[in-house]
């Protein structure tokens, strides 16, 4: 059993915030896949599947971010899923809008959501799916910056960043992490490489 938590808060209001990123990923790849969440008796919304014979959960908090941690220790522990078969997904504002980033452990990173996973679990060796959202905002401005909404042009470039998140995810589900770095990185250099073609290159 493999798990994938995205990071968010919970309610509409906070909906397509910039902070609620990893759960719009979520959404996009349940969508795609045709499957539903659903209120569990724990801190998380989830839904269930399986994939070429890879059973997995999703996951999405119902703690606010800061708080992320009981969430995914909850599931954890409810499913017996090993560190290394944990995914998070979370907004990143040292990444450019729309740009993401895939490591298999690291610091929180200045995000409090990763902070309170990292105590909770007692490390901080889980791979993360990092999707970033910018940094478009003055000094002192932060909070607000994260809680402001994605516009409609900016959901719909999100749209294309979450087919190749969805890809990743899937990798993850099927094979692991090493399944996953070689998906990413196959995006990666295609991504790179279409770059290098609209420039002429």
């Amino acid at each position: 059993m493999r798990a994938v938590v995205g990071i968010g808060n919970p309610g509409k209001k906070y909906q397509f915030n910039r902070h609620n990123v990893g759960f719009l990923a979520l959404d996009h790849f349940a969508e795609k896949h045709h499957l539903k969440f659903f209120p569990s008796k724990y801190e998380y919304y989830y839904t269930e599947g399986e994939f070429e014979g890879n059973s997995f959960v999703l996951a999405k908090p119902t703690t606010y971010v800061n708080n992320s941690g009981i969430a995914v220790k909850d599931l954890i522990d409810q499913y017996n899923i090993s560190i290394n078969d944990l995914l998070i997904v979370v907004d990143d504002i040292n990444l450019n809008e729309f740009d993401f980033r895939l490591k298999k452990s690291g610091s929180e990173g200045g995000h409090n959501g990763l902070a309170s996973i990292i105590y909770l679990l007692n490390t901080n060796e889980f791979p993360r799916l990092r999707i970033g959202i910018g940094s478009g905002f003055e000094k002192g401005s932060l909070a607000d910056y994260v809680l402001s909404d994605f516009n409609k042009t900016e959901l719909n470039k999100l749209k294309e960043t979450f087919e190749f998140t969805s890809g990743i995810i899937r990798a993850f589900i099927t094979g692991g992490y090493d399944s996953c770095l070689s998906e990413y990185s196959k995006i990666r250099n295609q991504l790179k490489n279409n770059i290098k073609d609209s420039n002429g290159s």
